[in-house]
């Protein structure tokens, strides 16, 4: 009889390195670690955002107030309620408080109206104060009729800067 020796099961090589120690489990934040980043996180955005918009500044307004002052100097009479007014029978009896002012911007195109203001006399010279809000920016110049009496030519520079000044008589 021969005698046959059952086979061995393989056995595996040994590793080369031992198997690495498990991780030691993660330790939650404190409150006031947590508290810390939340601040450095929103600070950093808060200053991300400043620096973006720093140097951008408030735009220019896109309308001003168009000022200055009309004068009658012909046919001026006393208006009843302190101020004076162009006298009715005198071919100047459209001007008065409330007169219709209008702007137009260099194209033609109406861009804003408004009225004569308040009225004074002074030998014989009868003063509105002219204010017209909303007047547009952006145009190369602007043209100024009181009533029907013909325009008046403005720079942008001036009617922004208050310096309209017409007279009829």
């Amino acid at each position: 009889m021969t005698s046959e020796t059952p086979e061995q099961p393989a056995i595996p090589p040994l590793p080369a390195e031992p198997p690495a120690a498990p991780a030691p489990a993660k330790k939650p934040l404190t409150p006031i670690a947590a508290g810390l980043i939340g601040l450095a996180v929103g600070a950093g955005l808060v200053g991300g955002i400043w620096a973006i918009t720093a140097n951008s500044g408030p735009s220019d307004p896109s309308t001003f107030t168009l000022k200055g002052s009309f004068e009658l100097t012909d046919s001026v009479t006393p208006d009843g309620n302190g101020g004076c007014r162009g006298r009715l029978d005198s071919g100047y009896d459209d001007i008065a408080e409330g007169t219709s002012v209008t702007v137009y911007g260099a194209s033609g195109d109406v861009v804003a109206t408004g009225g004569l203001g308040k009225s004074s006399e002074d030998l014989g010279t009868c003063t509105f104060k002219v204010s017209v809000p909303d007047v547009p920016t952006g145009e190369k110049f602007y043209k100024v009729e009181v009533s029907h009496r013909g325009t008046l030519q403005l720079t942008a520079k001036e009617a922004e800067n208050g310096e309209f000044a017409g007279s009829l008589g």
